[in-house]
C-alpha cells in the first residue's frame, strides 16, 4: 500500500492505496487563508491519524505554485496558502507524521488528478491524454504516455491552460467557479445551485454556463488537436454537473477527434495518481 495526501482548498485528505484503490482514508478541514500553523498542523495530523507504516514514502498532491521538486511553498498573493510561503512543507511532514516516512513526492494536484485517471481511470488505455480540472480556478495535465508533458507541439505555456486566454480575458475570468457566479449575478448561489436552476428550466442559468464552459472547449481545441491526445478528461467541483458541462465543452471543441469524458474515479483521481508517482520507477 501506499500513502498519500491530497491538499485543498477547504480540506485535506490521507489515504492508504492498493491496486488502484483507495483502502482507508481520512480527512480534516482546512482554512486555506489560515496560518501556516494551522494548515501544515491539520496536514500533520491527518496524516499522522492515517497510521501508515514507518518508512512509507509518500505522495503529496497539492496546488501550486510550489516548488515541487524541493518541497517549499511558493504562494503568494492567490488568495490561499499565503502564510506558508518560503516553508520548507517536506521538512514539516518528514519531521512532524508519526510514523515517520522514508520520504515524501510532491506533485500538482492537477497532474495527479490526471494520472489517475490515465492509470486506472476514463483515460485508462489512452497513450496521449489531456486531464483539466474545474472548481476554484483551472488546472490542467498533458500527459504522454505516463509522463507529464510541459512543453512541446500542443501543450500551452508550462503546460498549463489557466495561463492562456478565452474572448479576450485570462482563461479563469470566464472559466471558474468565481467567473460563473459573477456572470450569473447571484453570489449567494454555487455552481452546483446555477445548474440546478437550469435543469429546472432557467433559461438564464443554463446560458451562463453554457457561456462559461464553451470557451473554454475552444481555448482547449487546437491544443488537443496538436498535442495528439484521444482523451479529454474533465474532473473537480463542476465537473459533477456533467450533463450541463459536456454539452458545453463539445461545443466548443466542434470536430476535434477526441473522446470527452468525466472523470471516472471521482474524488479519489488525485490520491490514486500521487500514489502512483511516489512509487519507485
Amino acid at each position: 500500500m501506499t500513502a498519500v495526501l491530497e491538499l485543498g482548498g477547504t480540506h485535506v485528505t490521507a489515504a492508504l492505496v492498493e491496486a488502484a484503490r483507495v483502502v482507508r482514508r481520512v480527512r480534516r478541514g482546512v482554512d486555506a487563508r489560515g496560518s501556516a500553523e494551522h494548515v501544515l498542523g491539520a496536514v500533520v495530523r491527518c496524516a499522522t491519524d492515517l497510521d501508515a507504516a514507518p518508512g512509507e514514502v509518500w505522495g503529496v498532491a497539492l496546488p501550486g505554485p510550489f516548488d515541487y521538486d524541493k518541497g517549499v511553498a511558493r504562494y503568494e498573493g492567490v488568495g490561499k496558502f499565503d502564510d506558508l510561503y518560503g516553508i520548507d512543507v517536506g521538512s514539516v511532514l518528514l519531521d512532524g507524521v508519526w510514523p515517520r516516512p522514508g520520504g515524501v513526492a510532491f506533485l500538482n494536484d492537477a497532474h495527479a488528478f490526471a494520472l489517475g485517471e490515465w492509470h486506472a481511470g476514463a483515460a485508462r488505455g489512452h497513450r496521449r491524454c489531456v486531464g483539466v480540472t474545474l472548481g476554484t480556478g483551472v488546472g490542467s495535465a498533458f500527459l504522454a504516455d505516463g509522463a507529464v508533458c510541459r512543453d512541446g507541439p500542443g501543450v500551452p505555456p508550462l503546460g498549463r491552460v489557466d495561463l492562456t486566454r478565452a474572448e479576450g480575458r485570462p482563461l479563469e475570468g470566464t472559466v471558474s467557479r468565481r467567473a460563473v457566479i459573477a456572470r450569473y449575478g447571484d453570489r449567494a448561489a454555487d455552481v452546483r445551485d446555477i445548474a440546478a436552476r437550469a435543469r429546472a428550466g432557467e433559461g438564464r442559468a443554463a446560458r451562463v454556463l453554457y457561456e462559461s464552459l464553451r470557451p473554454l472547449g475552444a481555448v482547449l481545441a487546437p491544443y488537443v488537436r496538436d498535442f495528439g491526445a484521444t482523451a479529454l478528461i474533465v474532473g473537480g467541483g463542476m465537473a459533477a454537473s456533467w450533463d450541463l458541462v459536456g454539452p458545453a465543452l463539445r461545443d466548443g471543441l466542434g470536430d476535434t477527434p477526441v473522446a470527452l469524458r468525466a472523470a471516472a474515479l471521482g474524488g479519489d483521481a488525485a490520491l490514486v495518481g500521487a500514489a502512483l508517482y511516489a512509487r519507485p520507477r
